[in-house]
């Protein structure tokens, strides 16, 4: 018989978390600590605006942040106060192995990168269980030669990685799992095992450490009272840990596997002067004592009264071949410590909260899929827990502590001056904890999709959290990210809260405050578009990356010159996305509140005006008849000129689909008068976009369908011709972001004396324009195909099994949009699933990747894939948006085992 006290253990745990139980507060720790703090925005206190050179990986092992911490697989309370990470040292390094390294943006051949092997295995939505796992070489870590040999390589060669080194070759290296466990709230259990490799014993320090984040040395307002933390050694296995807010705290750490004491080493959390000012001889009781202490057998180094703002307990590991060896750590609330805190009950703990993340996990998809695909499921929901973070940031407060005010590299704009009312700390769900260590407002709302499944109240906060009066501009705008918190991304916010609201339960009993509350503040949002972005005031949008930087002729985030402008195909698009789901927000809340019925108009005329406009102003508005797809048009000089280049822009007018239901429409008299008036009034809008196409009635329901579409029918079988020929946009592993008839055919413009193009480049961007650390020349992203599959499936909902199209163009298969939406799914799929050899084409690195036990089945969720390969390209834990995998292998598993869908 199935224990369902374990079954449903985490289930319990987020349902006291929501209802804020006195002994429920599970969220309060986690592992919330970013892995690079060093090179960030928020460290840059230069006169040029160049975070990554202010702030180096080498400055941060002396040098205090003020924003933040980082570390290796590290764990902190919610608001970062206190911190947990390992330190190593195999003896043979230059620096104790404090956080992870990477290449600064300008040192890599590809823009920044980091250079480390880590992954995150599991994880439960309280952190009750985490784990992860960091590979540490035995012999020096190649710091100078990542550096170097990517210096040297161009734009056109492969970036050089970790595993390229050799470093691996002989497996001699680590394997070092950290787990956690939770007893209680306040009661967190770490184990650390350290798993020799190689053939022969091999020797390790390890320093497992904790540290109060430095507020007392440049306190902003909000922490400028607060009394300084400390860490204080009391008994031989004990220390305190104070903190005015926090409370006390015990920490223990176990003895060693050979039976001996760890030896706890203390310093403070703050700046050493001497390296700052280049003294030859450094000053002891600053943030690098443990480096000078382990590594150069400096004894003056940490503090011989046993107490600071900085603790490690210090372990020298002799790990015999092949073999592993376990240290043990717990951290507890002092009123509840216990004097024999590592008996029995310490692993009983770990083994309890093991099967309840088993237990959770099985809860959370649907029975059918494989082996391969549960381990694949269960590793990108563990990333994206992993890469919550707690993220610190007053804007106001930098600039009045940064006298020297950063500009944008090359110009005299001071950064973010405009954002002064910007307040950030929470904990943040992170595009990447090291590379994109700070949140994207647009990448977030594709986390949250995921999220909806593992965690709806996170999905519903953190959604809620980016339209707060201190996130959201007095104008409205959203805050991009932290390089420029004025860009512009795609606006799906609103498309993301809809969702995650139909996941909240089903229809009639969903969390309409929720929905409510948001669309509200959404209004504001679309407002700032609509003045900000139209430039005409004719409903055709431009402006910003659009999240698609370099895929153009020109750099769409800055002004063009004497007075021309872009008009995008995506921007305009994205717009009517956004009306979309604005409407289909204020349908459900006017079944409480007719009034809702006129805001729903307002956006059901808006998305007309866009349609009319994107496909008719100026004669044919942004759809080229000859071609059968929309592009961008250069507005220059009273002329349109369309840049015809076959790209996700214009597929991005697809996503805009929306089936309008009579039984709602029904219940809005109001709403129903005003459309019946365009429906005869309006006729002409039948030739240039699907306008309330009227579908049979379901005889068993009385439920008819109106079909709102920016393409028409005969429009969208034409672009469909492109999106499926795999000679174009259809690869073996997705939709490619460009069409594949470019690499033969690139498309050439002259931008003023000289000639740009653009060409099919299915890997790494082959060029520094417009943001040249990513790519979309070619590559695959997750979350265009999975807004393509939802439109898919909505085009399915109305036309049924009447409406087939050949999928692969000229193969003579015929399938529904249901069956192509599958296709898609079954082929992003493939990219994580190993092939009959063994490798997973995202992670083809090497025999190692396919037949090592080691290494086989761990999985990487990179930022975007190549067009032919699958090879995962880019920020190598991008599970944020590359969690979209999640969903979709939930889908596969409902079809597999007959089950309906979930929301909807």
């Amino acid at each position: 018989m199935a224990d369902f006290s374990v079954a449903g253990a985490e289930i319990k745990r987020l349902a006291q978390e929501t209802r804020g139980d006195k002994e429920g507060n599970w969220k309060r720790w986690g592992t919330y600590l970013a892995e690079r703090q060093w090179g960030t925005v928020r460290e840059d206190y230069s006169d040029n605006g160049e975070p990554w050179t202010y702030f180096t990986h080498d400055d941060a092992t002396w040098k205090a942040y003020r924003w933040g911490e980082d570390g290796i697989l590290g764990w902190c309370d919610r608001k970062g106060r206190l911190n947990f990470s390992i330190a190593m040292w195999n003896e043979k390094d230059p620096i104790l192995k404090e956080r992870l390294f990477g290449l600064s943006g300008p040192e890599g051949n590809h823009g920044e990168d980091v250079k480390e092997c880590y992954y995150y295995l599991d994880g439960t939505p309280t952190h009750s269980y985490a784990k992860g796992l960091y590979k540490y070489p035995q012999e020096e870590f190649p710091y100078t030669d990542l550096v170097e040999t990517n210096r040297n390589r161009t734009h056109h060669d492969l970036e050089y990685e970790l595993t390229d080194t050799g470093i691996f070759d002989d497996n001699k290296y680590f394997d070092v799992f950290v787990e956690y466990a939770k007893a209680s709230p306040e009661d967190i259990c770490i184990r650390i095992t350290v798993a020799n490799r190689g053939d022969a014993m091999s020797r390790m320090h390890l320093l497992p450490q904790f540290c109060f984040r430095n507020t007392w040395v440049e306190p902003n307002i909000y922490e400028a009272d607060l009394a300084k933390p400390r860490l204080s050694a009391i008994g031989n296995n004990r220390v305190l840990a104070e903190h005015e807010t926090l409370g006390r705290f015990h920490l223990f750490a176990d003895l060693a596997p050979d039976g001996s004491k760890p030896n706890w080493l203390f310093t403070e959390n703050e700046t050493n002067p001497s390296r700052l000012q280049k003294l030859p001889v450094t000053r002891g009781g600053c943030k690098d004592a443990f480096h000078l202490y382990t590594i150069h057998n400096d004894q003056s180094a940490v503090n011989p009264h046993k107490y600071g703002t900085k603790a490690a307990a210090r372990y020298v590991l002799d790990v015999p071949a092949m073999s592993e060896v376990v240290v043990q750590l717990r951290m507890t609330q002092e009123s509840r410590s216990s004097p024999t805190p590592f008996g029995e009950e310490f692993g009983r703990t770990f083994e309890r909260r093991k099967e309840e993340a088993d237990a959770f996990h099985n809860l959370k998809v649907s029975p059918g899929l494989t082996e391969d695909e549960n381990q694949v499921h269960r590793q990108a929901n563990a990333g994206l827990l992993w890469t919550k973070q707690f993220y610190c940031y007053s804007v106001k407060d930098w600039l009045k502590g940064n006298p020297n005010r950063p500009n944008y590299p090359g110009t005299q704009l001071v950064r973010n001056e405009d954002w002064g009312h910007l307040f950030n700390r929470d904990v943040i769900s992170m595009p990447d904890k090291w590379e994109y260590p700070w949140y994207a407002a647009w990448d977030s709302a594709f986390h949250m999709i995921p999220f909806a499944n593992l965690d709806i109240d996170y999905a519903k906060d953190q959604l809620s959290m980016f339209l707060r009066d201190w996130y959201l501009h007095p104008n409205g705008q959203m805050p991009a990210y932290e390089w420029n918190f004025s860009d512009v991304n795609p606006p799906v916010h609103a498309w993301a809260c809809w969702r995650v609201y139909q996941r909240t339960g089903p229809p009639g009993q969903r969390d309409r405050a929720f929905l409510s509350k948001v669309f509200q503040k959404l209004l504001l949002n679309f407002t700032w578009w609509v003045n900000r972005k139209d430039v005409r005031g004719r409903h055709i949008f431009t402006g910003g990356f659009l999240g698609l930087d370099n895929i153009g002729v020109f750099d769409r985030s800055k002004p063009m010159a004497f007075g021309n402008h872009l008009e995008q195909a995506d921007g305009t698009a994205w717009m009517a996305f956004y009306c979309s789901s604005m409407m289909s927000m204020a349908f459900e809340l006017a079944d409480e509140n007719p009034a809702y019925s006129q805001i729903a108009y307002k956006f059901f005329s808006h998305y007309i005006a866009i349609a009319e406009a994107m496909n008719s102003l100026d004669g044919t508005g942004l759809w080229d008849e000859t071609d059968g797809f929309y592009y961008d048009h250069l507005h220059t000089q009273g002329r349109s000129i369309p840049l015809k280049i076959r790209s996700i822009v214009g597929i991005i007018p697809l996503f805009t689909v929306d089936v309008l239901f009579e039984r709602v429409i029904h219940r809005l008299p109001e709403f129903q008068r005003r459309m019946n008036w365009m429906l005869k009034h309006r006729k002409d809008l039948d030739g240039f976009m699907t306008f309330l196409e009227h579908g049979k009635e379901d005889a068993n329901e009385g439920n008819g369908a109106w079909l709102l579409a920016l393409p028409t029918k005969e429009r969208l079988e034409r672009i469909l011709k492109y999106l499926l020929d795999e000679e174009e946009f259809l690869s073996d592993y997705g939709i490619r972001s460009l069409s594949k008839y470019h690499e033969k055919n690139p498309f050439c413009f002259d931008t003023g004396g000289s000639e740009t193009c653009v060409s099919y480049v299915p890997g790494e961007s082959d060029s520094y324009m417009f943001g040249g650390n990513s790519n979309w020349r070619g590559p695959i992203w997750f979350p265009m195909n999975h807004l393509l599959i939802e439109a898919l499936e909505r085009y399915h909902q109305f036309y049924g099994e009447s409406f087939k199209v050949e999928c692969p163009t000229g193969s003579g298969n015929m399938m529904t949009m249901q069956e192509v939406a599958d296709e898609i799914r079954r082929r992003l799929v493939r990219l994580f699933l190993p092939d009959e050899k063994g490798t997973r084409p995202s992670y083809a690195r090497g025999n190692r990747f396919a037949k090592d036990e080691h290494w086989k089945d761990l999985v990487l969720f990179y930022e975007y894939f190549h067009g032919d390969t699958g090879r995962g390209l880019g920020a190598n834990h991008q599970t944020g948006w590359t969690a979209l995998v999640a969903p979709i292998l939930e889908h596969i598993a409902r079809n597999r085992s007959g089950q309906p869908e979930v929301g909807g």
